[in-house]
């Protein structure tokens, strides 16, 4: 079991989390809990209740839609990130590839804590705009290509 300090080190990498400060980081990680996974389990399947995001501490998560892969996820990446901010249900399958362990943070328990303090709530949408801005960035590039 990873340690709070060793949470909060392991959420810096992810990049929802990268404007909150480390301080603030510490509220999270009192949130997330570690789970572990079997290879070949599904952790939420398409059209699931958005209930959760989830990072990969070791293993790999395979996100698949109709028989296609959407994405191979590994350590240090996080998958179903709009859950924390979305009502709508899950748009893939995520299964494991192999035996995995995650952290999870509970989408109920982050909207909590969030109304509770505020400098996180303005780090997590100062990562989303500049993840927006990037994103509308490569789409320019590609349309002047």
């Amino acid at each position: 079991m990873l340690t709070v300090i060793e949470k909060v080190i392991f959420l810096q990498h992810v990049d929802v989390f990268s404007e909150v400060s480390t301080e603030q980081m510490a509220y999270i990680a009192a949130i997330v809990e570690e789970i572990d996974f079997l290879k070949a389990m599904d952790i939420y399947r398409e059209q699931d209740p958005p209930d959760a995001i989830y990072l990969v501490i070791d293993g790999k998560v395979r996100l698949h839609r109709d028989g296609s892969d959407i994405a191979v996820i590994g350590p240090q990446e996080a998958f179903g990130t709009w859950a924390l901010f979305d009502e709508e249900p899950r748009v893939a399958t995520a299964t494991t590839v192999e035996d995995t362990r995650l952290l999870r943070v509970s989408r109920e328990e982050f909207i909590d804590l969030l109304s509770d303090h505020v400098q996180i709530t303005q780090g997590v949408l100062r990562a989303l705009t500049k993840r927006l801005r990037g994103l509308i960035g490569e789409m320019g590039t590609r349309a002047a290509r």
